[in-house]
């Protein structure tokens, strides 16, 4: 992405977040109305490209015919029906009903484009018509002759932000753009079936098919994409995402524990996923006899090694998968591990990464990357597992949040490359510093960094998949005292920390027998 489309994606915000500052809404209110603009906008650009065209063609031909919507569909671009372009509504008087006017916009749009139908946000009744004029001369605002997807870069900044601002929720709908470019760029989705079955918004669709654009090929040609999500507005933000990138997929609403509505065993070449974690009272009755769980299912009341089989189960016998997971999943006992230890066994598991804290809006604590490759037990590496420690590998953005740089993804993404025999790929500036860790272009361990381990020492382990119990330490005696220093401030910082709370208990305990005695006496 090119500078300057940042600056406009930090101005368009900036100017979008002031509008929901000043009005009555909240940021969850606010989201999805303010994407679907986007939307409109990108839908508008693309019709009016194709307009022309055929424009310049009618001028030229001495017989030229009406051109309808069916025209526009087979250049690959929705028909817009003349109240429905973001032109006619930017000519509206300031005192008409924008709100009604918009909501029309988007019904016109979904009636005439069938994969759309239900998707669009229909609240703009709600807002105040000066915040949705503001609107949309900020995004009519968005310049026509920039490089590059910008309709989509966008709309996917947008999304994180308001992940960001949402939290929790956030979370749910959004993966952090620097863990799916690495997930991607690790399982290679060059082409064929991709699989999201709790895809969110879909950025492992929009990242996927970066990827194909970045070697030269056509997205739509290349890859098929199909989604499941159990919310149904996530749904929604999913169908318009993949659309302002020029997409199209099968993104179905259902509750993939349950449903298996794209009839996924062993259908796909690719599966990626961020689930959500540690989800408990998953009705296990109902999936006792669901071939999608062939290792069992996990006594705990926890999803985590329910959804490591969906992602397993959905792969044909070529494919690649990559997934993110709590820490513990890695060494979690019991029938988990029971589980576990069948997955390494069929020689499937092929490379574990583990991340820091503060890459994600939903938890604060580390995580870790799985990758799976179903052609692994034909090739020489079968009884090996990869594993990479990144935990010390990241951009700080924030006090409270961090992400992979794109340097940084290709520096982990070509640790992988080695490790499959295969040459590193340098399309950003990582080459330097990788080619003196790898001086020879071959794959080695590096102490702190990586380490390929034998299935037979994972199994004298406890089937344990966490990178730290393998990969050497390199202590440092820290002959500057620094390490020293630093403990004693830490643990004089930490009694001052209880010295504070017991002062605070005995206050609390105080206050609450004061209550309760004035409550006595009454």
């Amino acid at each position: 992405m090119s500078s300057n489309n940042s600056e406009i994606e930090k101005r368009l915000w900036e100017a979008a977040d002031e509008l929901r500052a000043n009005s009555k809404l909240r940021s969850s209110e606010y989201s999805t109305p303010v994407l679907g603009l986007v939307f409109l906008k990108w839908a508008d650009y693309k019709f009016s490209i194709v307009e022309e065209e055929f424009q310049k063609k009618a001028a030229k031909s001495k017989r030229a015919r009406e051109i309808g919507k069916v025209d526009y569909h087979a250049k690959g671009v929705m028909y817009l029906p003349e109240k429905s372009r973001f032109s006619f509504l930017m000519k509206l008087p300031e005192k008409s009903d924008i709100g009604k006017a918009i909501n029309d916009a988007m019904k016109s749009i979904e009636d005439d484009n069938e994969d759309l139908r239900g998707v669009l946000p229909s609240t703009y009744h709600r807002f105040d018509s000066r915040v949705l004029f503001s609107l949309l001369r900020i995004f009519n605002a968005i310049p026509m002759d920039v490089e590059g997807d910008v309709f989509g870069q966008v709309y996917e900044y947008f999304l994180g932000k308001f992940a960001m601002a949402e939290g929790q929720k956030g979370g749910e709908f959004f993966t952090p753009i620097s863990i799916v470019r690495l997930i991607v760029e690790i399982i290679e989705p060059f082409h064929g079936r991709i699989y999201d079955p709790a895809c969110g918004s879909g950025g492992m669709f929009v990242q996927s098919a970066r990827f194909v654009q970045e070697h030269k090929k056509n997205p739509s040609e290349e890859i098929s994409i199909y989604g499941q999500e159990r919310v149904s507005e996530t749904v929604r933000l999913c169908k318009m995402n993949i659309a302002v990138h020029g997409l199209s997929g099968d993104i179905r609403e259902s509750n993939t524990y349950y449903q298996d509505i794209h009839q996924s065993l062993g259908k796909f070449d690719f599966v990626m996923a961020n689930p959500p974690f540690n989800v408990d009272r998953v009705d296990k009755e109902r999936i006792k006899n669901d071939i999608r769980f062939p290792f069992g299912l996990p006594k705990p009341d926890n999803a985590n090694y329910l959804w490591i089989q969906l992602f397993y189960s959905s792969l044909n016998s070529n494919g690649r998968g990559g997934f993110v997971m709590p820490y513990q999943a890695t060494t979690v006992s019991g029938s988990e591990q029971e589980i576990r230890s069948k997955l390494i066994r069929e020689r499937v598991v092929d490379v574990i990464i583990s991340i820091s804290s503060n890459f994600f809006y939903t938890v604060s604590v580390p995580c870790t990357l799985w990758f799976l490759d179903m052609k692994k037990p034909t090739l020489d590496r079968r009884d090996k597992v990869l594993f990479v420690d990144a935990r010390k590998i990241f951009e700080q953005v924030s006090r409270s949040q961090r992400k992979f740089s794109k340097i940084q993804v290709e520096f982990i993404s070509n640790i992988i490359r080695l490790y499959r025999g295969q040459n590193p790929s340098f399309v950003v500036d990582s080459g330097d510093r990788f080619n003196e860790i790898f001086p020879s272009s071959e794959y080695a361990d590096i102490p702190e960094l990586c380490k390929v381990v034998e299935i037979s020492t994972l199994a004298e382990n406890n089937w344990n998949l966490n990178p730290g119990a393998y990969i050497d330490i390199i202590f440092d005696y820290d002959a500057d005292g620094e390490f020293y220093s630093t403990l004693r401030e830490m643990k004089k910082e930490l009694l001052e920390l209880d010295t504070e709370a017991r002062s605070l208990s005995v206050l609390i305990q105080q206050s609450t027998n004061d209550i309760l005695e004035g409550s006595d006496e009454t």
